[in-house]
């Protein structure tokens, strides 16, 4: 049986990325920082229907979390075959806004934490692994409403590039996913219908995302049909703004 890291596993696309994986008979490691219940939940909703997992609990903004959430890990698995880097906190408001504590603190959840995370994870990580990184369809377009954001998932998308060449030689695949509007706890803003409409708007489709749209694309990136894939950035917005 395989094992996977899913960080932020227990609520949004985190969840439902770990819920499709344990269907598919992968044993999940499901990461939170701080909801205690949701990641409780979410086990328990694996265990219902036959799968396997357990939790992890780390803040991944404070110092040392990486090494905790690796020690964690190892009491509870011997190794590892799928990293996916979910994981990420935003901070939206006007460019003019934004303050240095609010940059460092997403640049330390949506990139020094991934960074990490795959650094320590490699002697843990199997050959013929894979590595994946959700990023955002802001990475693709103009997007001022949160440039601090966009630039944290820029930074991964380059990482993955890089990372995809280097451990290539180990048969690990290393992708980015990159998730448009999805209605998640985290797009609370969804609620007003003026605002899903628009958003809605966005895609070809004319809805919102949901959480599994995304969950059943890692899942083929992560699958052994997907090889011979690997450093590609898979847009999974719905065909938003083309």
């Amino acid at each position: 049986m395989k094992t996977a890291l899913i960080t932020g596993g227990s609520r949004g696309i985190g969840r439902a990325i770990s819920l499709r994986l344990a269907r598919d008979g992968v044993r999940v490691a499901v990461h939170y920082g701080r909801n205690d219940e949701a990641a409780k939940q979410t086990v328990a909703e694996i265990e219902a229907f036959g799968g396997q997992a357990f939790a992890i609990k780390a803040e991944l903004s404070e110092p040392g979390a990486v090494a905790r959430l690796w020690l964690a890990f190892d009491a509870q698995a011997d190794g590892l075959d799928i990293l996916v880097n979910n994981a990420a906190v935003i901070a939206p408001g006007p460019f003019s806004g934004q303050t240095e504590g609010q940059l460092d603190q997403l640049l330390k959840v949506n990139v020094q934490a991934p960074f990490f995370l795959i650094q320590q994870g490699l002697s843990r990580l199997r050959d013929a692994g894979r590595i994946v990184n959700i990023t955002s369809g802001v990475t693709r377009i103009a997007f001022p409403e949160d440039v601090a954001y966009s630039i944290t998932k820029g930074a991964l998308s380059t990482m993955t590039l890089a990372l995809a060449k280097e451990l290539g030689p180990r048969g690990i695949t290393v992708n980015s996913v990159a998730p448009g509007i999805v209605e998640t706890d985290m797009n609370s803003w969804l609620a007003d219908p003026v605002a899903a409409e628009a958003a809605a708007s966005y895609s070809v489709f004319h809805r919102v995302g949901q959480p599994a749209d995304v969950a059943d694309v890692v899942a083929f990136v992560v699958s052994d049909d997907a090889r011979w894939v690997t450093g590609q950035y898979v847009d999974a917005t719905g065909g938003s703004q083309l």
